[in-house]
């Protein structure tokens, strides 16, 4: 891996733009290869560790679910009603969030295994796999942040960068921001129909019944089992399984939409126009990648709880890489910001949130300039944690089998 002739943070991070205006091709196709280097070293290495983490995180979310029903057996009660609807949204929570957005995504493809396996794998949403792998695996990680291209920028209602044109529509999108929290895995779930597209009449119309009917089939999978099965089991006690479910799907809802929204549209995130991508390079890509997401700090367990997309940048860089593995290479794709000057966008889940809504509010009026971007990456002086025999540098890895 080649760690000479990068440039200065010092001259390179004070360039005007993003970087992708300010580096060299000779620079980006280094960091390229970099990057890929990450990504090729990380797959030669993957074993029974990484096949031991997802299948045992399964097993747990089965498990925690299984704990939810047995606990809603007893909903007669409050204290048994809230303390199994809470554990049912968890584990909602981690199926929807580190196993199922990441089993789709191809990350444990490697394993040949014909149960964990994005091509037969479903997940608990009203979402069509097959759409959301079209929407999001393809046009959101191909097109990352280019305005007018990935319909994740604003999810084609709202406008969450300067970049997008006004329009009076978007004075309701304080309140459409409210419902679409308690609502996403439905706004998911009808994102692939591509409205820009209803709306001009270039979306061929036999395809558009065709992909409502898949909708139509896959929530009606999930309404008989969640609001009609369920409930039916508990008996005279349905009414309360009925709302401990609805509680939970809402409790995934808005936990989803918050780390994916925190993710994507704070201030440290750079959105692109066409035009600054034209005839993109390997390097170029990685920086658009690297650029266009925001990391959330956190613990362990956050982590997990996000599906590692706390790690957004890593993700975006690497989507098909294990989420387990992305906490070990954080450090060298910090040691790669350093080096070259870039920045390595990442903040606590609070404040990103709020900025997240800074945007909502402020760009559903008329105008808005973009927010000022992170200069370079710089390490932390110190990175240590105290035990019984001293000050030992804290090491990042990759997470264990779970729990």
């Amino acid at each position: 891996m080649t760690t000479t002739e990068a440039p200065s943070i010092h001259t390179a991070g004070s360039q005007a733009g993003n970087p992708l205006q300010w580096l060299t091709p000779e620079q980006l196709e280094r960091i390229g290869e970099e990057f890929q280097a990450i990504h090729d070293e990380v797959y030669a290495d993957l074993g029974d560790r990484d096949a031991n983490y997802i299948r045992s995180m399964i097993q747990f979310h089965r498990r925690l679910a299984a704990i939810a029903r047995i606990e809603l057996t007893a909903s007669r009660y409050w204290p048994a009603w809230v303390l199994g609807t809470a554990t049912l949204g968890v584990a909602k929570i981690l199926e929807n969030m580190e196993i199922g957005h990441n089993v789709l995504h191809g990350q444990w493809d490697w394993m040949n295994d014909p149960n964990i396996h994005s091509s037969v794998w479903d997940w608990d949403s009203v979402s069509p796999a097959g759409s959301w792998k079209h929407s999001h695996n393809y046009i959101h990680h191909t097109y990352t942040n280019i305005v007018g291209k990935d319909k994740d920028v604003g999810y084609e209602v709202m406008r969450v960068d300067p970049k997008q044109p006004w329009h009076p529509a978007y004075l309701l999108q304080p309140l459409l921001n409210l419902v679409l929290m308690a609502t996403f895995e439905w706004g998911v779930a009808v994102h692939d129909l591509d409205f820009d597209a209803i709306r001009a009449g270039t979306k061929d119309k036999q395809q558009l019944r065709d992909e409502l009917r898949e909708i139509g089939v896959k929530v009606r999978r999930q309404v008989l089992k969640d609001y009609v099965v369920y409930p039916t089991l508990s008996g005279r006690h349905w009414k309360k399984t009925l709302y401990a479910n609805v509680v939970a799907n809402v409790i995934r809802n808005v936990w989803s939409n918050a780390i994916i929204f925190c993710g994507h549209f704070p201030d440290q995130a750079y959105t692109f126009t066409e035009e600054e991508v034209e005839n993109e390079t390997r390097g170029g890509w990685y920086i658009r990648q690297l650029t266009g997401a925001v990391n959330i700090d956190g613990s362990p367990a956050f982590h997990v709880m996000s599906g590692n997309l706390s790690y957004q940048v890593e993700h975006h860089l690497f989507p098909d890489m294990p989420s387990s593995r992305y906490s070990e290479i954080a450090p060298r794709v910090k040691e790669i910001c350093e080096r070259y000057g870039l920045p390595y966008n990442t903040g606590p889940f609070l404040k990103q949130w709020l900025m997240v809504q800074r945007t909502i509010l402020r760009l559903a009026l008329p105008g808005g300039k973009e927010r000022p971007k992170p200069g370079p990456y710089h390490p932390p002086i110190e990175q240590t944690t105290t035990n019984g025999n001293g000050r030992e540098p804290v090491l990042a890895g990759a997470l264990p089998p779970f729990p």
